[in-house]
């Protein structure tokens, strides 16, 4: 941890309560605003939860962007960029964009299959029923559990290392005000502020970067940076890297992360609900384009902040003003996530401080009231109507879902104080999670995908799949470290291991399960399109017309090959064409070379800006000049009734 807090607690409350009371009156207003002027219910459980299935292109790519914007994502990529060189941050980025960009061949088929459907798992449900359905709750709620707990892990580790916060405090105030705005105003809530919040983060990340490379005194130019990483290579070597260079993709531990941060992330999209939540309450035009955008903004984000941040902790940590000086940053500070912070602190000091303090706050935030709402929907739809109230009123599921919000960010704010005190980490929980989610990416997949899975196979395979990745991760600790401890089942062998066998396992019982116990007939995917809404004994003028549903539908199927070839294009370019030459080659970046890959960060998050942050303006301007026009006619009405 740091010698010394540059801010003090009074600094951190200030900062958690008024951002927390700011965001959620600007909910509170926004949502009276479009009850008044837009004709939406706010008692209605389809608004809340689905947003009338009409959000835009735009803000769903802004939403995507902001709940994959994590702590980890922000932190975990400056660590291990400070642990593997400027390989890290690409590592990072790379093994985490495919899975978005992949998901919109899913989102599609989901729209197209079941277009009346709340979450994945009511799909699930129609195909296999009780057992099933059962089945892939568990599964999608570890995946919720887990994220959030890492957001609330390395979130507040942050803060306590930076104000002095007790983490006890900081777990309870971090989501507080994300709970208060995302009962309030639902899944539309979470669009909007998702936007503010991706595009404060954006400005920020930028901030950092222009300082580093241009104004910084201790920094301020591409040729100080690159000529202090090269001294760096040769004063404390990586061990595993090409040389043991800062400068080169050739990484041994960089590769091994990404494969482990690659399927890892494949089980926190495909089976986080919150995706689906998106899916469903966005228009057929807008999952064309949403997923993809979306994967390609988001890139940017942990590329350049890892590589900016990392880089300035390598060049830095023998400054005296570097918050461990004269030490290095420990293997602790690293796996908690305080290399970012660290690297703040020495290149702008207090308003530094601030600066990431106010990032981690915001990456955190937006990710968990996507989490909440992935949650509530579970529990709402998936529980509660479906095993205890089958007629419910849509103002029932509404409080229910309420309810179920509160009490699971209550249990999660509980459990991330535990795992602080028992020393689990946000890199921890990062590598272990793939072990723990990812045996029900395949099944839950061909759900979908594939019409002859069986329901024994889809029933079968992920806790199969769960019980040999757990098993394999364990026995292969042992047997390469001779005992099993938190220090050595986090090693990155181990955790390839456990990785690999949770998502290649299914690729065996599927077929296996499927030959024991076929499906009489392939399945027909009638039964997820008789999926239907809550409240249709109270329309909603806002809800899409059958007529309207039918061109979505047929939309969705004519479009559907032409984006399935546009992002396997785009996932290949990334994976393979892009770091691969780069690896075998053991290339070490030359100076011009290092200008011309931090340029383009600098570049791809200026474009992401435009999609994340003007193109949803650009989307909404009628709508925004037509609401500002009636406020301003019945502000005019008010004060001159005559």
């Amino acid at each position: 941890m740091f010698t010394t807090t540059p801010l003090s607690q009074i600094d951190g409350y200030i900062i958690l309560l008024s951002f927390g009371i700011v965001f959620s009156l600007f909910i509170i207003g926004i949502t009276l605003l479009l009850q008044r002027f837009n004709g939406e219910n706010k008692m209605s459980s389809e608004t809340f939860l689905t947003a009338n299935r009409k959000v835009r292109s735009g803000l769903l790519t802004s939403s995507i962007v902001s709940s994959w914007t994590w702590a980890a994502t922000l932190l975990q990529s400056s660590s291990v960029t400070y642990s593997y060189g400027i390989s890290g941050a690409f590592w990072y980025a790379n093994g985490a964009t495919i899975q978005i960009i992949l998901f919109s061949i899913m989102a599609i088929e989901f729209k197209r299959r079941a277009p009346f459907a709340h979450t994945y798992l009511e799909a699930i449900r129609a195909r296999y029923g009780r057992e099933g359905h059962w089945i892939f709750i568990i599964f999608f709620l570890f995946t919720n559990i887990l994220v959030t707990l890492m957001l609330l892990t390395g979130g507040s580790a942050v803060i306590h290392s930076l104000c002095g916060m007790p983490i006890v405090a900081a777990c309870f105030l971090l989501p507080l005000g994300t709970i208060i705005y995302t009962i309030v105003g639902g899944i539309k809530a979470v669009f909007l502020t998702n936007y503010i919040h991706t595009v404060i983060n954006i400005l920020i990340i930028l901030f950092f970067a222009l300082t580093t490379y241009q104004t910084s005194p201790l920094l301020g130019s591409f040729s100080q940076m690159y000529n202090l990483l090269v001294n760096a290579s040769l004063t404390h070597p990586i061990e595993g890297n090409y040389q043991g260079s800062y400068l080169t993709m050739k990484s041994q531990d960089g590769a091994m992360f990404f494969f482990i941060n690659l399927i890892g992330n494949f089980g926190t999209v495909f089976l986080d609900n919150g995706y689906y939540n998106k899916a469903v309450a966005s228009s057929p035009k807008s999952v064309i384009r949403g997923y993809i955008l979306g994967g390609l903004a988001w890139f940017a984000i942990p590329f350049l902040a890892g590589t900016t941040m990392g880089l300035v902790a390598v060049t830095l940590e023998t400054n005296s003003l570097f918050p461990t000086y004269p030490n290095r940053l420990s293997n602790d500070d690293v796996t908690f996530g305080l290399t970012l912070p660290a690297a703040a602190i020495v290149l702008l000091g207090k308003s530094g401080s601030i600066a990431s303090f106010i990032m981690i706050y915001l990456a955190c935030t937006s990710a968990m009231s996507a989490q909440l709402i992935a949650v509530g929907s579970i529990v709402t739809f998936d529980i509660y109507r479906t095993y205890f109230h089958r007629n419910a009123s849509g103002k029932r599921l509404f409080f229910v879902s309420h309810f179920s919000l509160l009490a699971f960010a209550l249990i999660m704010s509980i459990s991330s104080i535990g795992l602080y005190y028992v020393s689990i980490s946000l890199s921890y929980l990062y590598t272990t999670m793939g072990i723990i989610i990812s045996s029900a990416v395949l099944p839950a997949s061909l759900t979908i995908l594939w019409n002859k899975q069986s329901k024994l196979a889809a029933c079968l395979s992920p806790p199969l799949g769960l019980i040999c990745s757990i098993g394999s991760w364990l026995l292969s600790t042992k047997y390469i470290y001779g005992k099993i401890t938190i220090q050595t089942t986090g090693s990155n062998l181990s955790m390839l291991i456990g990785n690999l066998v949770a998502l290649l396992s299914p690729l065996i019982f599927i077929p296996l399960f499927t030959f024991i116990k076929p499906n009489e007939i392939p399945y027909d995917f009638v039964s997820m399109k008789e999926i239907q809404l809550t409240d249709v004994n109270s329309p909603n003028p806002n809800n899409a017309t059958a007529e309207e549903v039918e061109r979505g539908i047929s939309y969705l199927k004519d479009n559907s090959r032409f984006v399935r070839l546009i992002a396997i294009t785009i996932t290949i370019c990334l994976n393979l064409i892009w770091p691969w030459p780069m690896y075998v080659s053991s290339y070490v970046f030359s100076e011009t070379f290092f200008t011309f890959w931090i340029c383009l960060g600098i570049v791809w998050l200026l474009i992401s800006f435009i999609i994340v942050g003007i193109y949803p303006i650009m989307q909404h301007y009628r709508t925004i000049k037509s609401i500002l026009s009636l406020i301003y006619f019945d502000i005019k009405a008010f004060r001159d009734p005559d």
